[in-house]
């Protein structure tokens, strides 16, 4: 039986952690995804006391709602693969704290951006440091048992599971692994959604769900707040994919409301939007 989950900027900001909780119990979620973006005030969660990480862990048992992965999008600020050593270091330290969090909050998985650099140019120095960075990283979570997870991207770095597992072969690490976002796979021309979802299957820890428009000669594309049903995410045939390949693991519910006027709305349309199609595919989510 899998899960149903969603990331925490889906949810409305002006709620404390325990109206999240409730909040997200009340539309049927299974677990949030803590966002550390690049905010200085998320940053800041790196730091959070005990007495705040057991604030959090109490609101969780009491609602019955857990925090199960991470995303780490502050990486984009802070880049693994950066040419800037300062950059460089900072980028592991980040990664250092953000394990150590996980450890204490009991989080699986932390999501990483697969991107070597983001707003600056890519060289062939920005690969290697990546992957020399990312090797540090992995070590750091195999000797704390967190898995790292890289997300398929919006950046054509790593847009694919099969772009995940040649960086596999560069780092051979049972604690480094994917987490495909299959809007991101679905938009990318050069991608076949499907056959990705296969044939890295054995790599897939958790599965990040949205819908996109798909990149073409004339468009960028669009990564993100695509509402759900009006982009080109094929979700009933991809979940259906992954309902044969036996998945049994979390699917968590991608959007950016949590400042829009209408997202209470628009968190329980795509709640029932995705449960409707999850269940059309055969797979059962646990009940909360």
């Amino acid at each position: 039986m899998a899960r149903l989950g969603i990331n925490e900027k889906s949810l409305p900001f002006q709620l404390s952690w325990r109206e999240k909780l409730v909040f997200a119990k009340q539309q049927g979620f299974s677990f949030i995804e803590l966002s550390i973006d690049e905010s200085d005030e998320r940053i800041a969660r790196l730091d959070w006391s005990d007495n705040d990480i057991f604030s959090l862990l109490k609101n969780s048992y009491e609602s019955g709602v857990s925090i199960d992965t991470m995303m780490l999008s502050a990486l984009r600020k802070f880049p693994l693969g950066s040419q800037d050593p300062v950059l460089y270091d900072a980028a592991y330290r980040m990664c250092q704290k953000a394990i150590i969090l996980a450890k204490k909050l009991g989080i699986r998985n932390i999501q990483i951006a697969g991107s070597d650099e983001y707003y600056h140019a890519k060289t062939a120095l920005t690969r290697e440091n990546f992957i020399e960075n990312l090797q540090r990283v992995v070590d750091f979570a195999a000797a704390n048992q967190v898995m790292i997870a890289i997300e398929t991207m919006d950046d054509d770095f790593i847009n694919s599971i099969n772009k995940i597992r040649k960086i596999k072969q560069n780092i051979s690490s049972p604690w480094l692994q994917a987490y495909p976002d299959i809007g991101n796979i679905s938009a990318w021309p050069q991608v076949n959604p499907g056959e990705d979802l296969t044939d890295g299957f054995e790599n897939i820890v958790s599965v990040h769900v949205k819908d996109t428009l798909v990149v073409t000669e004339n468009t960028p594309g669009k990564f993100k707040n695509v509402p759900f049903g009006t982009g080109n995410v094929e979700f009933l045939g991809l979940f259906k994919t992954l309902k044969r390949l036996g998945y049994q693991g979390t699917f968590t519910i991608e959007m950016w409301s949590e400042r829009d006027k209408d997202c209470v709305d628009q968190v329980k349309k795509a709640h029932d939007f995705i449960l409707e199609l999850l269940t059309q595919a055969g797979i059962l989510i646990e009940v909360v």
